[in-house]
């Protein structure tokens, strides 16, 4: 079975904000607001960066995001599309717009 090479995270701090407005926005209390705010504002789930700079995980979580390395950036990215993938299937079928690829 594949498994992921662990990558140290350069800025732990700072990291760990970042994954904290994501796990957030994921979790089981926030995941409705979230995608409801998504679809308010015609974004597309898996663009990460549109969503980040709307200010959708969280109002200083661009800022925090931009601080980090780009191997940092690569995990948070990894921990965000894992995280989209994550919302059950009642969701993502209300919200199949925002999981459209057209």
């Amino acid at each position: 079975m594949y498994q992921q090479a662990a990558i140290p995270v350069s800025d732990p701090a700072t990291f760990g904000a970042v994954q904290g407005a994501i796990e957030k926005s994921f979790s089981s209390t926030g995941i409705k607001e979230f995608l409801k705010s998504l679809d308010k504002s015609s974004l597309r789930i898996r663009e990460f960066e549109e969503v980040l700079k709307a200010g959708k995980l969280g109002p200083s979580t661009e800022a925090e995001y931009a601080k980090l390395g780009d191997g940092d950036q690569g995990q948070i990215r990894e921990l965000y599309l894992a995280s989209l993938e994550k919302v059950p299937s009642d969701l993502r079928d209300k919200y199949f717009k925002l999981y459209a690829y057209y």
